[in-house]
């Protein structure tokens, strides 16, 4: 006899049904917390081998399947566009109940196979990368806001340095925000000042010559607010913010590599050109556990760089990548890319060598054939931690010959 646990879960509640060689036999409801998942645990340990069947509903199913986990309790979970397309034909009436009904009953059809159940440091690591996008998105947001703001205050101070941003950028703007403060120094007194803002040793050359572009900036600006405008308050509040976030940054990155050194997976990553650690650990924490997939292609698939094909009649559509699943993994790999191609010239990888040669002999545009790249560096991501090898140059030039 099988038992199949089919479970509908919700915000605060879960529908359970009961199956037996494909007929339910019992239907109750739990609340999502440790009297219903033990009222849930009673009913599964009065059974010999329960199979679990539910949809993943994002932070709502987590803690159902923590709690299975802890409790050596296998389970199906499906993700929610493969559990519409499996139970669309048997709603008649979407409740709840008849979806947890449906869950049950389609396992006697469908034997799903149970999910690969992964280390519980790979969610730690999913959580931190989640963590970092989420601060990355709000210091892009930020800058964006700070660059809105020094129009109005001190659009040349963007100039200061080759790039407007970093902690000395920052740093120097929440010292002296106008250019009426600049300009009451003079070159050698404004160098120290810049010298203190700094983290590093900046010598008296380079301080002194910072010193006198910022003065020239200065000069050439006209200052449309006064100095105790509350842009200036801005100004200096949306540094003070990006300074925050950027060390925030830097550790959550130090806290994911300090867990990550557990997992053999991470050097193998870092030993691939082009891949610090940085990249490679949030690589680990988007992809998993490489050894769940049956292969590369499920990986693709998994990013959403899987191709779609549609014809109709004499029609056929040009193929183009799904853009399913993990988004972050998917934009993550796009600009791994060009961090091997920039590499390539002291770290030379069968991959840049693809991609050059794309470049020279296709008139696709450079996305597409980075898309095709990215398909190269799964496999080969693939290859390496199931075979648990660095990666060597010469022999991926072999394989490739």
């Amino acid at each position: 006899m099988r038992f199949v646990f089919g479970i509908d879960v919700s915000k605060v509640t879960s529908n359970v049904a009961i199956a037996i060689d494909g007929q339910v036999f019992n239907e109750f409801k739990i609340t999502n917390d440790s009297l219903g998942f033990n009222q849930l645990l009673t009913q599964l340990q009065q059974v010999n081998q329960p199979e679990v069947v539910f949809e993943a509903t994002g932070v709502y199913s987590r803690r159902l399947r923590t709690f299975l986990q802890k409790n050596n309790v296998d389970y199906v979970q499906l993700n929610p566009l493969a559990a519409k397309k499996q139970l669309d034909s048997l709603r008649p009436n979407k409740t709840d109940r008849n979806d947890a009904r449906h869950l049950a009953e389609t396992q006697f059809i469908l034997n799903r196979v149970s999910t690969y159940q992964q280390d519980p440091i790979y969610q730690e690591l999913l959580d931190q990368s989640r963590f970092y996008q989420q601060i990355n998105e709000d210091l892009v947001r930020d800058k964006n806001r700070l660059h809105r703001i020094l129009q109005s205050v001190f659009p040349e101070y963007e100039q200061f340095l080759s790039c407007p941003s970093g902690k000395l950028y920052w740093q120097v703007l929440i010292t002296l925000p106008t250019p009426t403060q600049i300009l009451s120094y003079d070159v050698d007194s404004l160098a120290i000042k810049i010298k203190t803002c700094s983290e590093r040793n900046i010598s008296d050359k380079r301080s002194r010559q910072l010193a006198a572009r910022l003065i020239n900036l200065a000069q050439l600006s006209f200052q449309s607010v006064t100095d105790d405008s509350s842009l200036i308050d801005q100004v200096r509040y949306y540094a003070n913010e990006l300074l925050r976030l950027d060390a925030l940054k830097k550790k959550i990155v130090t806290k994911m590599l300090s867990i990550a050194k557990q997992l053999p997976d991470l050097t193998i990553l870092e030993s691939i050109p082009g891949i610090g650690e940085t990249t490679a650990v949030l690589l680990l924490a988007e992809l998993g556990d490489i050894r769940r997939f049956n292969n590369a292609n499920k990986i693709n698939a998994f990013v959403g760089i899987d191709l779609r094909h549609y014809e109709s009649g004499n029609f056929v559509a040009a193929d183009h990548i799904s853009k399913r699943g993990n988004s972050y993994a998917r934009k993550l790999l796009y600009r791994t890319i060009g961090n091997i191609a920039s590499a390539a010239r002291f770290q030379p990888s069968h991959i840049n060598d693809y991609y050059q040669k794309r470049k020279k002999q296709s008139s696709l545009p450079t996305k597409k054939i980075a898309i095709a790249c990215v398909h190269k560096l799964i496999r080969t991501i693939y290859h390496l931690i199931i075979h648990n090898q660095f990666y060597d140059y010469a022999k991926a030039k072999e394989q490739v010959a």
